[in-house]
Order: structure tokens, then sequence, then C-alpha cells
């Protein structure tokens, strides 16, 4: 049960095991962006096709009776869960034999919630890690399996994506190659954090902030990119360098190369994308459309 590419690896992983995936859940097809433009399958979607097994799209469990017995009518040993999106009623949790088991992408009990690496690289977090948790009715409260752990160390959204699918996925098949050598064991009482869905807003560059604080929010929005606007045109940020700017307004464009002073120093961006074009170096953005010096942002 899964959705977008973070979940493709555990799907994966799972055939590789030779383990028998009796069916493929997935959120329903989405409109694409255009007017018009047809329905597209996601990611888990568009792989399970790949592999040859059945997937179901139920817009809803919760008020769904018909999907919830089709459910049940599997009889499967395991569901396996990994960022699939849809609230699981306690009928789905206790149907299969073990129950269902989510690859969730925090250091359990931080970070319940759906954006736990986003949140985990804004907060500034040393490490996180990834966690095959045992799903009860609460979000994202249940008992965990196993767990392993990463340095955030710099590195972007689509960076720490990528490596904890990859790393959810091996916890995975080790777990259910043997779930009694991995017991659920409760989560600490202490220390629950939230990882609130993303508001728009936050992708917006805050340069009020200190340039550590602003670095991360470029890392943390990393697809698809932080922005600020000039001449009414959104520029979007995927990577900045520190630049000596201290004492000119949050904001402030301060040289011809871009450098823009933050709360207590500034940052120049060094990769950057105008709407609709592709990315390239910011001495290459400033070529066809300047940014002078002075200027706030």
């Amino acid at each position: 049960m899964g959705t977008p590419d973070f979940a493709v690896p555990t799907l994966d992983a799972l055939v590789a095991a030779g383990h028998d995936v009796v069916a493929v859940y997935s959120q329903p097809p989405r409109a694409g962006g255009r007017r018009g433009k047809a329905l597209t399958p996601s990611p888990v979607h568009r792989r399970a096709e790949q592999l040859g097994i059945a997937v179901r799209t139920p817009l809803s469990f919760k008020r769904d009776a018909d999907a919830v017995a089709a459910f049940a009518a599997l009889d499967a040993d395991v569901a396996v869960v990994a960022a699939y999106g849809l609230i699981l009623p306690t009928s789905v949790l206790d149907a299969p034999r073990l129950g269902c088991l989510n690859v969730h992408a925090s250091l359990l009990p931080r970070w319940r919630g759906a954006a736990p690496i986003q949140r985990a690289i804004l907060a500034g977090d040393a490490e996180t890690g990834v966690g095959i948790m045992q799903m009860a009715a609460g979000l994202d409260t249940g008992p965990v399996r196993l767990e392993g752990r990463t340095f955030v160390d710099g590195k972007t959204a689509g960076d720490l994506t990528d490596e904890l699918a990859q790393m959810g996925a091996r916890l995975m098949v080790t777990v259910l190659a043997a779930p009694d050598a991995h017991p659920p064991v409760p989560q600490a009482e202490a220390g629950v954090t939230y990882a609130h869905k993303i508001d728009k807003a936050e992708t917006r560059l805050d340069f009020t902030q200190s340039v550590a604080a602003v670095l991360r929010q470029i890392n943390a929005f990393n697809p698809p990119g932080v922005w600020f606007e000039h001449a009414g045109e959104r520029v979007r940020v995927l990577s900045a360098e520190t630049h000596a700017g201290a004492g000119s307004d949050a904001g402030t464009v301060i040289d011809d190369g871009l450098a823009i002073a933050c709360a207590d120093d500034a940052i120049r961006p060094t990769r950057v994308q105008r709407a609709g074009r592709g990315i390239v170096t910011t001495r290459e953005l400033l070529n066809g459309f300047p940014i002078p010096a002075g200027i706030r942002l």
C-alpha cells in the first residue's frame, strides 16, 4: 500500500525477496496540472502494473465498506504500507494475520505525521532515519520493530528521501524474513513531535532568518525548490552557499552576483531556475535576467 516514488523501492524489494504480493493499493490516478490532461497513475501504481500485480485504488476505506471487505477477502498475512496517504481504519489494520507494517521516515516518536523528512531538515536535526512500525489507530503511534539511522549532514529532502526509501525497503524485508526476531517495541513517551503538512507559504525564502536557517529551508524544500520573486517572476533556488554580508537589511541584494543579506550574514544562490525553464547557475541566470545590487527581494 503506497503511492509516491518513496514507496517503489519497498515494492521492488518485496518482489525480489520472493514474497507473494496479492495486490497493490495506491491512491487513485490524478489529473495533471494542465486542463484536459489525462489522469496519471501514481509511481507505485505504474510499477505494480509493470510487475503484473493487480492494483486497487479506493478513494477511502472509512466510507467504503465494500473496499474494506475486499481487502479482508485477500486473506493476507501482512499489509506493507509506505507513504500510502489514506487513513486506515481499525477494520483494515486488523485484517491481515500480522497486521499492517509501515515504513516511516523518521526516528519515532520524533516527527510523527505527514512531512518527517522536511521537518527534520528544517529543525536542524543532526540525524534522522526510518522505522518499521506496527500500525495502530493513532497517528504514527504504533510500536517499532526495527529502525535505521543516517546523518542529515546538509542533505536535501530529495537526497534523504532516496536514501531512506532504500533503507526502509531493506529493513522491511529483514522484518518479514523473521517477524519474531523483531518484536514491536513501544515508542518512548517523551520526545514526541509532529511533522505537519507543508504549507506553500513555507517555500518562499525567508531572509529574516539566519544564514543557517535559510540554507536548511533551501535543502528541506528541494525538490521542488524554494523561491523568491523579482520583476513579477518567481525564481527557484535549488542550492546556495554562505557569503560575507553582515550589516545589510535582510533580503537586500548586496552585489552584482546575487549575494543576499540574511539576519546575520548572506547567502549566494548557486543553482536556480526561472518558471518554465531549466536549472542553471546563478551566473547564467544573471546574464539574461539581471538582479541589481540594492533591491529587496
